[in-house]
């Protein structure tokens, strides 16, 4: 079996995000970019599901510029076995993301897609939903165990009451939470090893994907500064300014 993971290059979780003078993005110039903290999970899933024996290859894939084949590359350290870059400089929406990894999952017919359940530069949480819908695919989200057997999987996902289980039959698509697994420590052995493996390019027209965007971003800007809080004496203070101040009661 096949399994087929898409990653994503973002904003490094710990960097500060700037926007914009102009309010039209926000600022990467010089900014460190790394792999999606998710998408790092379920390629680490992937690698765990190939060294259990349920996997017999792990396909990493990637949409954007050029830069994401460091991206891929930090995922064959991880273990994957190859990858495949659709390389293009347009905007990608989660539409378009998943129009081309459905082209892709035509292409490769892996029994398996994983996907972290978002990005953490814009928050959609729609990629993995609308590739399920697109290739007509069983899905389980938030995904914070994963058991294979029997051509089916058994998902354990996270919901608002707590979690609950899953059997879903394969070829599906399953979204990885952050409890879902730790991923591995990359080794300088491993990173040199990721340099000599197998990565094809693509471009979107390659696979019959029109990527042009939909939806046009107005203005972004940062939120409001907080100010400082205050203390009152006594209940009667605080009822007062939470009337007549803050006027929320």
């Amino acid at each position: 079996m096949k399994v087929l993971v898409a990653v994503k290059r973002v904003v490094d979780y710990n960097v500060k995000v700037r926007v914009k003078s102009d309010n039209t993005g926000v600022d990467i110039a010089n900014v460190k970019m790394s792999m999606n903290p998710f998408d790092e999970i379920a390629v680490e899933e992937a690698v765990r599901l190939r060294e259990k024996g349920f996997a017999t290859e792990v396909i990493v894939v990637s949409c954007g510029v050029t830069q994401c084949q460091e991206t891929l590359r930090t995922a064959m350290a991880i273990g994957a076995d190859r990858a495949i870059l659709v390389e293009t400089s347009e905007e990608l929406q989660p539409l378009a993301v998943a129009k081309l990894l459905k082209a892709l999952v035509d292409k490769e017919q892996p029994g398996l897609v994983i996907v972290g359940k978002q990005a953490i530069d814009d928050d959609c949480n729609q990629t993995g939903q609308m590739l399920a819908a697109l290739g007509d695919m069983p899905q389980a989200t938030f995904a914070s165990k994963i058991e294979i057997a029997d051509g089916k999987a058994s998902v354990t996902r996270e919901v608002d009451g707590g979690s609950e289980t899953l059997s879903i039959s394969l070829p599906a698509v399953i979204t990885a939470d952050l409890r879902l697994n730790e991923p591995r420590y990359v080794t300088l052995p491993n990173i040199m090893k990721a340099k000599k493996k197998q990565m094809d390019v693509f471009k979107p027209e390659d696979l019959g994907v029109d990527v042009t965007p939909h939806i046009k971003t107005l203005r972004v800007a940062e939120p409001p500064k907080r100010s400082a809080g205050i203390k009152v004496p006594d209940v009667a203070t605080l009822v007062a300014k939470l009337k007549n101040e803050a006027k929320v009661i």
